[in-house]
């Protein structure tokens, strides 16, 4: 009987990060069209919009597919996870506001672009999930 409900809590745990991965990719395709389509495949301002908007609504779909993942797996990876977050979420805030200041006191000359933001907390969401199983295991 518990084996039972070992794999069924397994199976909605994989079930939901298979939902998650298919919504990250879709995001991430999405972003990709509202971001080149514009440059590559059309000069129509509406499609542009069109693909803003897809890319909207696929990341309102990504939110609660996470919310689904967080939900589906054991009460550890939870916690490790949300400390990454909170970790990650700190640094895009404190980073992100002390660019922007410094950047407007003209301490800056270099652009750092659209892409380095995210690459960054992309960076140390994984250092942190790192250092969470590390300090769990």
């Amino acid at each position: 009987m518990q084996a039972h409900q070992f794999t069924g809590g397994y199976q909605e745990a994989f079930k939901a990060s298979t939902g998650l991965a298919i919504w990250t990719f879709a995001l991430v395709a999405t972003l990709a069209l509202a971001r080149y389509g514009p440059t590559h495949l059309w000069e129509s301002q509406t499609a542009s919009w069109a693909a803003v908007t897809l890319n909207l609504a696929i990341g309102v779909g990504w939110i609660f597919a996470h919310v689904r993942y967080l939900r589906g797996i054991d009460e550890l990876q939870r916690k490790i996870m949300q400390d990454a977050l909170v970790v990650t979420l700190g640094v895009g805030w404190i980073g992100g506001f002390a660019y922007v200041v410094a950047d407007a006191a003209g301490l800056i000359d270099y652009d750092a672009g659209t892409g380095a933001f995210p690459a960054l907390l992309a960076v140390v969401y994984m250092i942190a999930i790192a250092v969470g199983h590390l300090r769990y295991r």
